[in-house]
């Protein structure tokens, strides 16, 4: 005699074997968001990680001050570069390049200040400064240098100053890195019959904590 299926109905069919459209979908949602939450926070774990320590520092900078180490240069550099009545021809890029290979300054160029009697040029990096002033009339310059310390530095750096573009596009990156990592847990949180509620709730309860922070404490 041949093997029948009996369907929920009571009648030979297929109605066990097939999944409903929406199961499917769903059970591919709660995967996709699965995948991605565990993949994504591992690949951004580091990063992530620097940028809450960073935040804790940041915040408490005054903690973790160190005593910033100043040393002056000095020195002539060639006069052709400065000492000219047009000073348009004054030739910057000798200028910033004979100051980095003969003083080891590091940093961006920040400003490049040309006036009557001198010239300044502000050397600026994460956690480090250098001001440098130039007499036109003799090419003698004079230069401070001042680096920050290591914390300084991770504090710059979670601000992006004096960073460059490519470390903005970094903090970029984890921007989007850590808005998907919550996007795909609030997901599966969503499929969660038996923890949804509770999660819900404590979700709602945390907006309003620091909304409640927020009114009274800060604005």
């Amino acid at each position: 005699m041949p093997n029948n299926k009996i369907s929920g109905n009571g009648l030979p069919g297929k109605a066990n074997t097939e999944k409903h459209p929406k199961s499917i979908l769903k059970k591919r949602t709660v995967s996709l968001s699965r995948w991605l939450h565990i993949y994504l926070s591992m690949v951004s774990f580091i990063i992530v990680l620097f940028f809450a320590i960073t935040g804790f520092t940041l915040n408490h900078a005054d903690w973790f001050g160190n005593k910033p180490l100043i040393k002056k240069h000095s020195g002539k550099m060639n006069l052709k570069w400065v000492k000219t009545k047009d000073t348009s021809a004054i030739d910057k890029l000798n200028i910033v390049e004979f100051l980095r290979k003969t003083n080891g300054i590091t940093g961006k160029v920040s400003d490049f200040r040309i006036d009557d009697g001198d010239v300044s040029v502000s050397f600026n990096g994460p956690g480090y400064a250098a001001d440098t002033y130039i007499d036109r009339n003799t090419g003698e310059y004079k230069i401070t240098e001042t680096r920050f310390g290591l914390v300084a530095i991770l504090n710059d750096l979670h601000k992006g100053r004096d960073a460059g573009k490519s470390w903005g596009i970094v903090i970029d990156i984890t921007a989007i890195l850590m808005t998907m990592i919550s996007l795909t847990g609030i997901i599966m949180l969503c499929f969660m019959k038996k923890k949804r509620f509770k999660g819900l709730l404590l979700f709602l309860l945390g907006l309003a904590i620091l909304y409640t922070v927020y009114h009274f404490l800060v604005s």
